[in-house]
């Protein structure tokens, strides 16, 4: 689970194994190695967690609905008070809302990113840059606390961890923003492409559409989240390949109850009946969730950390000839 993933992330017990065996060590009785896991698992259990989430993609394709469905929870920024009457903004905007949710005694600090006005205006040239100097931003606070005298025991972490980009279930092609968009952005953070309302669409239109997208971001030579050059095993490599296989996810979203078979479903109800959000034979979402939640949560924070955070280290080390240490004054008016 992943509890267990990030204490395993942590601590290297491949190679500690490997070492204690090929330095030819017998063990003559036991001493208690193996309870580092719990010792690891209470101590973050104690700590709890970030994760950090934008979500992407032009107004009407129910994004909040979406970030809601996935948590159970009215995590999204329209349920933390948005108004109705909001009028679409002429300028992308970030807005950001934070939660603490808790499950089996684990608490996850869950902060979802919002970008208003991507992609609804006549003119949407550069539309992306608001999104990338933000991420952006993100990567210089860490960094700034990373080079400072006198570290905070934790360093807050308000890097974004995945982008969730929604596309319109046209059934043709992928828009030239959605390329652009994904181009521009698939080096410096996890994208997810997501099918938004998959209910408005056939089961064999959904496939095609899949499919034509799937080559389309091929052909654009973009590489979303899980990326293959990331796996670390065959293990890794065979459970990413099928999910590769299966994205971008067709989902429904919806926080609204229904009785189906005499049972309570999330759902959305049509003339026809109601599709089931949580049922695999009617979207995607379960995949999606699963997915995103339940077997790679940890994996996007360490791919985040180890690879896009440390790509634009890199780059702004060598930019400066190496970052000098600030005092928690520069900070604080850098923060300003």
């Amino acid at each position: 689970n992943f509890l267990t993933k990030t204490i395993l992330g942590k601590l290297d017990i491949e190679k500690c194994l490997t070492s204690v065996s090929t330095g030819g060590s017998t063990l003559l009785g036991y001493i208690g190695i193996d309870t580092i896991i719990e010792q690891m698992r209470k101590k973050t259990m104690k700590t709890g967690f970030d994760f950090n989430i934008m979500v992407v993609g032009h107004s009407g394709l129910g994004k909040s609905t979406l970030v809601n469905t996935l948590f159970k929870s009215q995590v999204s920024r329209r349920s933390a008070g948005w108004a109705r009457d909001e009028k679409i903004p002429k300028t992308v905007e970030i807005k950001s809302v934070s939660h603490v949710i808790e499950e089996g005694g684990v608490k996850m600090k869950l902060t979802l990113v919002d970008t208003p006005g991507f992609g609804d205006q006549i003119n949407n040239d550069n539309c992306w840059e608001p999104i990338s100097k933000f991420i952006n931003e993100q990567y210089e606070k860490f960094l700034k606390e990373e080079v400072n005298i006198t570290r905070k025991k934790r360093i807050p972490d308000t890097r974004v961890h995945c982008c969730l980009y929604f596309i319109s279930p046209t059934g043709h092609s992928l828009r030239q923003l959605d390329i652009e968009f994904m181009k521009r952005l698939s080096h410096s953070v996890n994208i997810i492409p997501i099918i938004a309302k998959a209910d408005t669409m056939t089961t064999e239109e959904r496939q095609e559409f899949k499919q034509r997208v799937r080559k389309e971001l091929e052909m654009s030579g973009i590489e979303f989240y899980p990326q293959k050059e990331f796996d670390d095993d065959m293990e890794d490599k065979s459970d990413n390949d099928k999910i590769r296989e299966a994205m971008p996810f067709a989902v429904v979203g919806s926080d609204k109850e229904y009785q189906v078979n005499g049972k309570r479903v999330l759902g959305r109800k049509t003339a026809w009946g109601v599709v089931e959000v949580e049922n695999p034979n009617h979207c995607e979402f379960a995949q999606l969730r699963d997915f995103l939640i339940r077997s790679h949560l940890q994996d996007l924070k360490e791919v985040t950390h180890n690879i896009h955070y440390e790509t634009y280290r890199a780059k702004r080390l060598n930019e400066n000839g190496g970052l000098h240490p600030i005092s928690s004054s520069d900070t604080q008016e850098s923060n300003l």
